[in-house]
C-alpha cells in the first residue's frame, strides 16, 4: 500500500512538473529582452529558494536533521552544476534561438539521465527505456531537421551543454533527496547557487575584468546588472517563473525522484516537447510546422513505451 501511495505521489509530481517546465521557455522568452540572462537566472532561482525555505525548515524539523558544513558543500556543488552552469547556459540559449527549439533539444535529458543513473545510482537500464529513448531521439531529429534548418549553432550547443549539466544535477540530487527530501535539496541548492551567482555578478563589475570580457566578445557577462529591468509589465511573469516554474516545479521534480526511479521521472521530458510548442504557439505565436507534428507523434509513442512497456511485455508472454 505504501509503495502504491509513493508511486501515485510520484506521478502527480511528474504531472505538475511537466506542465510548469513546458511553459518555461515561453515565459522566459517574454522577458528575455528585459533582463541579462545571468541576472534572470539569479532572480528566478533566488525567488524559488526563498519560497521553499520555510517548507525546507519544516521538513528538517520533522526529520530532526541539520545542514552540516559537509552537506552544505554538497548543496553548493549541486547548485553549481544544476543552476550556475546548466540554467545560465539554458538562459543564454533562449536568447539565440526559438523557445520551442530549446524546449525540444532540452528534452534529450532522459538520454543523459539514463547514462548518469547507471553510473552513479546503479539503476538498471531496462529494454523499454532504451526503446523509449530511441523513439525520443528520432522524434527530436524529425522536429529539428538538422539537415534542412537555419538553427543557431551557438543556441544548439548551449542547449545541449545545459541538458547534460541538468541531467547530472537531477541524478546527483537524488542521493541527497533520499536523506533530506526533495524540498530541502531543491531549496538549499538554489540558495547556494544564488550566492555563487551574486559573487559572479560583482566579479564581472571589476573594471579590468569587465573590459577583458568585452574585448573577448562576451558582453553578456560584462558588468552584469542586478536590480534593473523590473517593470509593472513583467513583474507577474517574473513571479510566475520564480515561484511557479522554479520553486514549485523543481520541488515536485525532486519529490518525484524520491518516490519513483530517476528514469521514470524522465517522463517530464517525454511530454515537454509536446506541450512546449503548444505554449509557444498560444503565447508567442510560434508556428507548429508539419514535421513538428510528426515528431510529436513519435515522442508520444516513446512516452507510451516508457509508461506501458512492461504491460505490453506481459501480454506478449
Amino acid at each position: 500500500m505504501e509503495d502504491r501511495k509513493n508511486q501515485m505521489t510520484g506521478y502527480a509530481c511528474i504531472a505538475v512538473t511537466t506542465v510548469l517546465f513546458s511553459s518555461m521557455e515561453t515565459v522566459l522568452k517574454l522577458v528575455a529582452g528585459d533582463f541579462n540572462p545571468v541576472q534572470m537566472t539569479l532572480i528566478r532561482f533566488f525567488i524559488g529558494g526563498l519560497v521553499l525555505f520555510p517548507f525546507a525548515l519544516n521538513t528538517l524539523r520533522k526529520k530532526r536533521l541539520a545542514i552540516t558544513p559537509r552537506y552544505l558543500g554538497k548543496f553548493a556543488f549541486l547548485g553549481f552544476v544544476g543552476v550556475f552552469l546548466s540554467m545560465n547556459l539554458y538562459q543564454l540559449a533562449i536568447t539565440y534561438t526559438e523557445a520551442s527549439v530549446v524546449a525540444i533539444i532540452f528534452s534529450c535529458n532522459p538520454l543523459f539521465v539514463t547514462i548518469f543513473a547507471g553510473l552513479f545510482l546503479s539503476e538498471a537500464v531496462e529494454r523499454k527505456n532504451i526503446w523509449a529513448i530511441a523513439l525520443e531521439i528520432i522524434g527530436i531529429v524529425v522536429i529539428i531537421q538538422p539537415w534542412n534548418t537555419k538553427l543557431s549553432v551557438t543556441g544548439v550547443i548551449l542547449t545541449i551543454l545545459a541538458t547534460v549539466a541538468f541531467a547530472l544535477y537531477g541524478v546527483l540530487g537524488k542521493r541527497d533527496s533520499a536523506k533530506f527530501g526533495g524540498v530541502v535539496t531543491t531549496c538549499f541548492s538554489f540558495l547556494c547557487a544564488s550566492v555563487e551567482m551574486v559573487i559572479m555578478v560583482f566579479i564581472t563589475r571589476i573594471p579590468a575584468i569587465s573590459e577583458f570580457l568585452k574585448d573577448a566578445g562576451l558582453d553578456t557577462f560584462s558588468s552584469i546588472p542586478l536590480l534593473t529591468g523590473f517593470s509593472m509589465d513583467n513583474i507577474l511573469v517574473v513571479l510566475y517563473v520564480g515561484i511557479g516554474v522554479t520553486g514549485v516545479g523543481y520541488a515536485c521534480y525532486f519529490i518525484a525522484m524520491e518516490k519513483v526511479k530517476a528514469q521514470t521521472v524522465n517522463l517530464v521530458f517525454f511530454f515537454k516537447p509536446i506541450l512546449a510548442p503548444v505554449f509557444a504557439l498560444a503565447v508567442l505565436h510560434e508556428v507548429i510546422p508539419f514535421n513538428m507534428i510528426i515528431g510529436i507523434g513519435i515522442l508520444l509513442a516513446g512516452s507510451f513505451v516508457s509508461l506501458f512497456g512492461d504491460r505490453l511485455k506481459l501480454r506478449q508472454s
